[in-house]
């Protein structure tokens, strides 16, 4: 069997002392390490060694904890720091330099090219800040310090830890966000397993340096969850009355058009009369909520964020970098 810690220990054997409270000690981290042994085949030997030598990561906890007194979410403040010029600046170069991929990747998953870009601008501004943790610190951090997501992320530790196996890769060595997020992407330890795919044919899955996987994993990601090659994302609404009230809060595209329409939601354009979808508000404190029909592409868009700001967010700016695109600047 491939040992997990080949390429690490050699590095590190000599210049990290195993501590006393490191979280090898922990009785929660033994359980883990014996639950890896039997189902995966990991030598116990081998991940003491690493939990005694992973550092917790304070800011990690500080960043996933929310906030003692919450402050509302602003639409306005939230679509301004992703779709502007700089962003758009940005994504026009970045377009330029994987286009084959982008046009691969379009073909083959039916999702356009500006909404794969959209995520990637928004999730690391097109590569550019994918975090600076080391991504065993920060999932061993949450797995055993963070009880209100313990599970979620032991299941990604133990998904990390697959896919350095398998990749032979260092596992010391991927940084990413605090939550544990890797690469140009920011895909979860257990999404790159899923959904990463080698679209530049080098053999390997390199979210952090190929921009060609990156863009191929966007895709494929989408098209897993559903998308809709052809579909449209959201339709524009008219409001009257307050019957609409009733149909917010949901996201998946379940409510008929017509039960829509009945309750003073019309839509604005083409849509089809058997058409489903969730009524969206984006909420701006102090100024007027916009509606939007989400349908079945937006929910796919949720699936990489749960949030309906980030949905919108990448819509819109997938939509700019589509007119930029055709304006030819």
């Amino acid at each position: 069997m491939r040992r997990v810690l080949a390429a690490a220990a050699s590095a590190l054997l000599a210049s990290s002392p195993c501590l006393a409270d490191s979280y090898a000690e922990r009785p929660e981290v033994r359980s883990f390490v014996h639950e890896m042994a039997e189902r995966h085949g990991f030598l116990p030997s081998e991940l003491n060694w690493l939990f005694s030598r992973v550092r917790r990561v304070e800011p990690a906890l500080q960043a996933i904890e929310p906030p003692s007194v919450e402050r509302p979410r602003s639409w306005v403040e939230y679509r301004a720091m992703f779709v502007n010029e700089r962003r758009l600046a940005a994504g026009r170069q970045f377009w330029n330099a994987p286009r084959k991929a982008l046009e691969r990747a379009q073909a083959k998953y039916g999702v356009p090219a500006p909404v794969i870009l959209a995520i990637i601008g928004v999730e690391t501004f097109y590569g550019r800040n994918t975090g600076r943790f080391r991504v065993v610190d920060a999932l061993t951090t949450l797995a055993f310090d963070y009880p209100p997501r313990a599970e979620f992320f032991r299941g990604e530790l133990a998904n990390y830890l697959l896919l350095a196996r398998d990749t032979g890769a260092d596992v010391f060595g991927a940084r990413g966000s605090y939550a544990g997020a890797i690469g140009i992407p920011q895909f979860m330890p257990g999404s790159i397993r899923r959904y990463g795919v080698d679209f530049d044919g080098d053999g390997t899955i390199d979210l952090q340096q190929s921009a060609s996987d990156a863009i191929g994993s966007v895709a494929n990601f989408l098209r897993q969850h559903g998308w809709q090659p052809g579909g449209a994302v959201w339709r524009p609404v008219r409001i009257s009355g307050a019957g609409y009230r009733a149909f917010l809060g949901g996201i998946e595209a379940r409510i008929p058009i017509a039960e829509l329409a009945q309750a003073g939601v019309e839509p604005v354009g083409s849509i089809a009369a058997d058409a489903r979808a969730a009524l969206i508000e984006l909420e701006t404190p102090g100024g007027p909520s916009e509606y939007r029909l989400g349908l079945q592409n937006f929910y796919v868009l949720t699936r990489y964020n749960r949030s309906t700001f980030y949905a919108a967010a990448v819509a819109d700016l997938a939509e700019a970098l589509a007119k930029t695109q055709e304006l030819g600047r």
